[in-house]
């Protein structure tokens, strides 16, 4: 019976620890994630992080330099002060735009 328990017990404890680390790093990237914003008009072609219009899937996918609804992950309060010749400001913007000519 001594066995069994510290087999159980063993078990129950590294279970507590696999989750306590699983929630650790999710938590790590949510605060990550909150000192970010979706930056649109900033990245070069192929280095968007995501939605790049239609006819693309995703990551990696503009077709242009500075596309207008194509966007990276910046840090939070920067994107606004990130050039981008395409945008209406000349900055970068928190919402998806048609392109000036450069």
């Amino acid at each position: 019976m001594n066995k069994t328990l510290t087999s159980t017990t063993l078990s129950a404890t590294a279970l507590a620890l696999a989750l306590g680390s699983a929630l650790a790093l999710s938590a790590a990237s949510a605060s990550a994630a909150d000192d970010k914003e979706k930056c649109f008009g900033v990245a070069l072609k192929g280095k968007n992080d995501c939605k790049a219009g239609p006819g693309t899937t995703c990551a990696g996918t503009s077709k242009i330099d500075h596309q207008g609804n194509a966007w990276s992950l910046v840090p939070k309060g920067s994107c606004e002060k990130t050039a981008s010749p395409t945008s209406p400001t000349g900055f970068g913007q928190l919402a998806g735009f048609k392109e000036k000519k450069a």
